[in-house]
């Protein structure tokens, strides 16, 4: 099998690396190109480009690296069309995907989305270009598949890779057993992966934090960084006297160590469930992106714990001002009565034991070997 995949984001290149070593202990020998990022050169892919490494949020930002998105679109299209893989895969971040998927629509090649992006939340017409640009989505959530099947899309139902990356997941014992050794409950805070993220979020969360701190002087902060630029951006607005600590690479660690969270929206919201831990889901935009979302957007919750649920599990808070005192009080109400903590747990235990299934990869990859036989694109039974 000839396969390109594309990954465009950190959890991405995560997923498509997993995908990656399912595909090859099927089949040793396939031939896999792509656009990623380390995670996805290690399993075992020639990396025609990092994108996984060029994650770019924010219109003007965007706007200002137009021409390296074409540059990079263009070494996709030269390889698809001179290579002519048996299929060309692609995850998530849907800007650059749709436009490469419009480009070689005629190439004849395959095109699957492998964790479609969430156009069900906001741009449904983007449903549109999927529809007429890809052979099938492999989706990950049952509601979503539902959503995409209703709009003339073929689908095949593989469940959320992320739920394969959390069964393998060892925490680090010596850490684990360092922090617990420390006095006091610990908060995790979690501003996100994007470098954009952090600089939108990360003081808002701080701010949250001092408040609870201030409540309960026994409380704790771990941050989590995704890398040191993040961990750097967060210790130089970190407020003076809060016990904080930021760690880089530590995520699976603290939100296991944490008896609540603070969260950016995303991913990161399976792992929480996965761990069963109360949550604010927190994002924030400035005033008038915050008007043209809500404008926009269709989905009635933003994180995939509610959305699932169809109820506020997690309370969220997608705004433009400072909403600090509210996310505190959530925390607090957590620390100082168990039993209002522990009601949130069990319903986290019992999504978990329906929702975070393993073996999405497996499927995706043994639905992609057969579709390269001559299979069909399909529903799971």
């Amino acid at each position: 099998m000839k396969l390109f995949l594309s990954a465009g984001e950190p959890s991405g290149d995560l997923h498509g690396s997993n995908l990656i070593r399912s595909i090859r202990a099927a089949q040793p020998d396939a031939q896999i190109t792509a656009f990623g990022g380390e995670r996805i050169r290690a399993a075992g892919a020639q990396l025609l480009y990092p994108l996984a490494n060029f994650a770019v949020m924010g219109i003007k930002n965007v706007v200002r690296e137009l021409p390296t998105f074409f540059h990079i679109g263009d070494l996709g299209i030269r390889h698809i069309r001179t290579q002519k893989p048996d299929a060309v895969v692609m995850i998530d971040y849907p800007g650059f995907h749709l436009a490469l998927a419009k480009r070689i629509r005629d190439f004849g090649v395959p095109t699957y989305f492998f964790v479609p992006p969430q156009i069900w939340a906001w741009r449904q017409g983007r449903v549109r270009t999927v529809r007429k640009c890809f052979t099938g989505v492999l989706t990950a959530l049952p509601f979503e598949d539902d959503w995409y099947r209703a709009r003339g899309v073929k689908t095949h139902y593989i469940g959320h890779p992320y739920f394969d990356e959390l069964a393998q997941q060892q925490l680090d014992p010596g850490f684990m057993a360092q922090e617990r050794a420390r006095p006091g409950v610990r908060v995790a805070i979690l501003p996100g992966s994007r470098n954009s993220e952090v600089a939108v979020n990360a003081a808002m969360m701080l701010a949250a934090a001092q408040k609870v701190h201030a409540a309960r002087p026994d409380a704790r902060f771990l941050v989590a960084a995704f890398n040191s630029r993040q961990a750097d951006a967060v210790r130089a607005i970190l407020p003076p006297g809060l016990p904080v600590e930021v760690c880089v690479g530590r995520t699976p660690e603290i939100i296991e160590l944490a008896e609540a969270c603070i969260a950016v929206s995303g991913s990161v919201s399976l792992e929480l469930m996965y761990r069963a831990k109360p949550t604010v889901v927190v994002y924030r935009v400035g005033p008038v992106a915050s008007w043209v979302l809500y404008q926009i957007i269709k989905a009635r919750y933003m994180s995939l714990v509610n959305l699932l649920l169809n109820e506020e599990l997690f309370p969220e808070f997608a705004t433009s001002r400072d909403k600090s005192s509210e996310i505190a009080e959530h925390i607090l109400g957590w620390l100082n009565d168990p039993s209002r903590r522990a009601a949130v747990v069990d319903r986290l235990v019992e999504l978990r034991s329906r929702a975070a299934v393993p073996g999405a990869c497996d499927r995706a990859a043994a639905f992609l070997l057969g579709a390269s036989q001559g299979g069909q694109t399909r529903r799971a039974a």
